[in-house]
């Protein structure tokens, strides 16, 4: 269990640029992440490399977030559209989240002060508390929801602390049934079998799908310092390390999605 510590952040949104130029900023309910994914590139980012403790052993709550949301959204709209990403560098709906609420006192926030796009990416069912505050923005939300692969075994390996695949894809099901706009993200790519496409295809209209060697904005070196090759190794999946997994993926897809239901890469995060 991550350790809880709690800030008092002087900003919260923050200018987006680089993999998430497209947006006007981002937005992170936390620091840290207790799901502690082993390919997660915020572990070679210096929040997550120049931290004493271990990636996924702490979490920073934000205190006061709410309010200081509320004056950071009237200030920064009186410059243009606010397009916002939620998160960039942390999981809005990690564990701690369902003690602190920090994310679904932001939601309140721009429920009542709608930016103009609110992108809410993360791997937790618990998103599905929060259906009546989506609601609300209806036409300015999605939600993205990391589902990497379908087999079980493989997120126990790389993904351990987050949760089952099958209460992912529930959640899916959910928001869809709610109205809410949705997607899979299939980011970053795990070895899968080859009925995964069509599982998803009958659950969400619209697919992500990404790779470490075009989504973690070093063509791969970044992640390649974290050491995944040997899960692979251990799992027996070798050649799913490496650029030909995504193109062989990509292929299964198209027989399941319309071209335009597809994002690949960056073009399938964008507003």
């Amino acid at each position: 269990m991550a350790v809880l510590s709690y800030t008092e952040p002087k900003r919260l949104l923050n200018p987006a640029g680089g993999y998430l130029t497209g947006y006007s900023h981002t937005l992170n309910p936390y620091a840290g992440c207790a799901f502690a994914c082993a390919y997660c590139y915020v572990r070679e980012m210096p929040i997550g490399k120049f931290r004493r403790e271990p990636w996924g052993a702490w979490v920073d709550v934000k205190r006061g977030a709410a309010e200081l949301l509320r004056k950071e959204l009237r200030r920064e709209g009186r410059k243009g559209p606010l397009t916002i990403f939620m998160s960039s560098s942390t999981d809005p709906y990690q564990p701690a989240e369902y003690k602190e609420q920090v994310t679904r006192t932001l939601l309140e926030v721009m429920a009542d002060e709608p930016p103009a796009f609110l992108f809410v990416q993360t791997r937790s069912p618990l998103v599905t508390r929060d259906i009546d505050l989506l609601q609300r923005l209806e036409g300015r939300v999605r939600v993205s929801m990391t589902v990497e692969t379908d087999l079980e075994s493989v997120r126990r390996v790389f993904a351990p602390a987050a949760p089952p695949i099958a209460a992912r894809l529930r959640a899916l099901r959910q928001l869809a049934a709610a109205g809410i706009d949705v997607q899979a993200a299939v980011s970053p790519l795990l070895p899968c079998t080859a009925g995964f496409a069509e599982l998803l295809a009958g659950i969400v209209p619209r697919v992500c799908i990404d790779d470490y060697f075009r989504g973690d904005g070093s063509l791969g070196k970044r992640t390649g310092r974290l050491g995944l090759a040997a899960l692979y190794e251990r799992l027996g999946q070798a050649d799913w390390y490496g650029p030909d997994a995504f193109d062989r993926v990509v292929e299964q897809f198209r027989l399941h999605f319309p071209e335009e239901r597809i994002g690949l890469s960056q073009e399938g995060f964008m507003p």
